[in-house]
């Protein structure tokens, strides 16, 4: 590893540890030349995911992009920021299992729709208003009515 202050390659780990809940490692260095302490992370390389949209455009996946619409969905509701960061990891980890490297970006819509049903129903609305382009007041109906009739199910199971 390289030294940010002097480009010496000799350095020696100080301490190693878990970052990122488990997903990389954080390492604190001190370079054996000038005796500078920097820190670095080891991450698994992972092969881009490509996301192809509705108007047959490609672009690279974005979990901010993804927090960013899960943010708003969730607004004025009791769902924290590190609760949508782990729902983020979540699909970005079953993307990254999948041997396809090329996702529509309805598939990403669906996935987060089942995850937010169980989370909140009303960012699960929100959230299914903008993924299926609702145009009316039926499609909130139609999706309200979809939520109680999962509850029903699930009641008569219990």
């Amino acid at each position: 590893m390289q030294c940010p202050s002097c480009q010496s390659t000799d350095s020696r780990v100080l301490e190693s540890r878990a970052a990122d809940s488990g997903r990389s490692v954080r390492r604190r260095r001190e370079c054996l030349n000038c005796e500078y302490r920097f820190t670095t992370y080891e991450r698994v390389e992972t092969i881009p995911i490509t996301v192809l949209k509705r108007n047959n455009t490609r672009e690279t996946f974005s979990r901010s992009k993804l927090l960013t619409g899960l943010s708003r969905a969730c607004e004025k509701t009791c769902i924290g920021v590190s609760n949508l960061e782990r729902l983020v990891d979540e699909i970005e980890s079953q993307l990254q299992q999948r041997s396809a490297r090329d996702v529509k970006s309805s598939e990403i819509g669906e996935m987060v729709l089942e995850e937010l049903r169980e989370i909140s129903e009303v960012a699960f609305v929100r959230f299914a208003s903008v993924h299926r382009e609702f145009r009316g007041i039926n499609d909130f109906v139609e999706t309200l009515d979809s939520i109680n009739s999962t509850k029903s199910e699930l009641a008569t199971v219990s």
